[in-house]
């Protein structure tokens, strides 16, 4: 990572079933492999090949994969 790179940590995240988007704070560490909707209450998971529900249904990457475009799972 580049010295001068910011590492975003909050993303708006949109459950894919009833478009309910509620801006959180991402681990800065780990990825999130799992997230309940505040709306539905539907449990997301990240989609096949995504490290986490941010990369999935977020506007914004997870941290890990800001930092090396790699994510912490791969």
């Amino acid at each position: 990572m580049s010295e001068s790179m910011t590492i975003l940590t909050k993303s708006l995240i949109t459950c894919p079933l009833c478009k309910s988007a509620v801006e959180e704070v991402m681990p800065t560490d780990a990825c999130q492999f799992f997230y309940e909707c505040r709306s539905c209450h539907q449990v997301l998971k990240p989609k096949q090949g995504d490290c986490c529900v941010f990369c999935s249904y977020g506007t914004v990457p997870c941290p890990p994969v800001q930092a090396d475009g790699k994510g912490c799972c791969g």
